[in-house]
């Protein structure tokens, strides 16, 4: 298909190390005058679930600023570009929780929000679990707990897990189980 949108113009009016906003002015597809928004980001990011023997898995809860509550996610982060999501995936999850993972499966790519930014997610299942320190980064301040599986899927029901990524993760990730393919 063919963009229906026309750029008139576009200019940069913010920016910092992990975002850049640009104001469009545009001609919509049914042909008025208009502008957009767009929220561009400097990393993709990473998500991962890892899982254990009996189907645990480690849930990481923190005080997400911009939302102004406290919120429990899966393991994430960002993934600077040019960097393999994988290998930014293992960073992620041993920085957040201690944990190392030998066994890798790439279950989605994600957009975040695509009506407002160009987010790219990509979310992971590992196994194959061993345990070290955690190594958080000083803007974090982390709470890890080891849980059921099954409960972390009836945390996403429960509406208690919001995080967008963290949602179709556990949710795509308990489809996957139930079929047999993880």
């Amino acid at each position: 298909m063919t963009n229906p949108w026309i750029t008139k113009t576009s200019k940069q009016v913010y920016a910092n190390n992990w975002i850049s906003v640009v104001h469009n002015e545009v001609t919509t597809p049914g042909g008025q005058a208009g502008i957009y928004g767009k929220v561009h980001y400097k990393n993709l990011a990473v998500g991962v679930i890892p899982l254990d023997d009996e189907n645990n898995t480690w849930l990481v809860g923190q005080y997400r600023y911009v939302l102004d509550t406290y919120s429990w996610e899966i393991p994430e982060g960002g993934c600077p570009e040019g960097t393999d999501p994988l290998l930014a995936a293992h960073r992620e999850l041993m920085e957040e929780t201690g944990i190392k993972a030998t066994d890798w499966k790439e279950i989605m790519k994600l957009h975040t929000s695509n009506s407002v930014c160009d987010e790219t997610a990509f979310l992971f299942v590992c196994r194959g679990l061993s345990f070290y320190d955690a190594e958080p980064e000083h803007t974090e301040e982390l709470a890890v707990q080891k849980r059921p599986f099954a409960e972390a899927v009836e945390m996403v029901i429960r509406g208690d897990i919001t995080d967008a990524m963290s949602v179709s993760a556990i949710l795509k990730t308990d489809l996957l189980l139930k079929r047999g393919v993880l």
